[in-house]
């Protein structure tokens, strides 16, 4: 049974898709122990526990980076977490964060990567015309958006859309994705070559 924390920043709507496909037994290797907010206001908290998690602030507000990644660090590790699930964090972690769980940390971005990396990837997409559109779940590395990438799910944009019904019918899609991408890298039945991660 792997440990599960999750690091949030607001809603949460992907963290609460993960959490109830544990509870569904939809990811059967895995649990969450702890939800880590750096916004104290953060909606997730809230949904957390209700749920009956373990959720903890720890403001990031007027800290150095540094002091509150160590912060955040000390608390995954004292509750044993195997693999860290960014989910909607909006935080760069620091070199020194990504060295203390290499290949442990996963985010979902609302793109397919390498395109529309960053901040307001839906509307950069919509506004550069593309045709396909989707969400990528990946490794996190020392640079933005740039790990390996484990599951991508393609969304056709539709001449109908504005940048806001594209962004639903993402998340709808980064809902299944990031479940997807945690029951992988739980089983443990990969390996990274490069930057291909290859199911083995």
């Amino acid at each position: 049974m792997k440990n599960l924390g999750i690091l949030l920043s607001g809603r949460g709507s992907n963290f609460e898709a993960i959490a109830k496909n544990v509870t569904a037994g939809k990811i059967p290797d895995a649990r969450i122990v702890v939800v880590i907010s750096n916004n104290s206001n953060a909606g997730g908290l809230e949904t957390a526990r209700r749920m009956g998690l373990t959720a903890l602030a720890i403001p990031s507000k007027g800290k150095a980076r540094e002091e509150h990644d160590h912060e955040v660090v000390a608390t995954l590790k004292e509750y044993k977490v195997d693999l860290i699930c960014l989910a909607g964090y909006m935080r760069l972690l620091s070199p020194w964060f990504v060295q203390q769980f290499p290949q442990k940390i996963l985010n979902i971005h609302p793109s397919l990567l390498p395109a529309f990396p960053g901040l307001e990837a839906q509307e950069q997409a919509f506004a550069y015309g593309v045709k396909v559109s989707g969400c990528t779940v990946h490794f996190v590395d020392e640079e933005l958006d740039h790990g390996a990438i484990i599951v991508q799910k393609v969304v056709s944009v539709l001449d109908s859309d504005d940048e806001h019904t594209l962004a639903e019918r993402i998340l709808e899609q980064e809902h299944i994705a990031y479940s997807e991408a945690i029951n992988i890298v739980v089983q443990g039945k990969y390996k990274i070559i490069g930057r291909k991660f290859l199911r083995s």
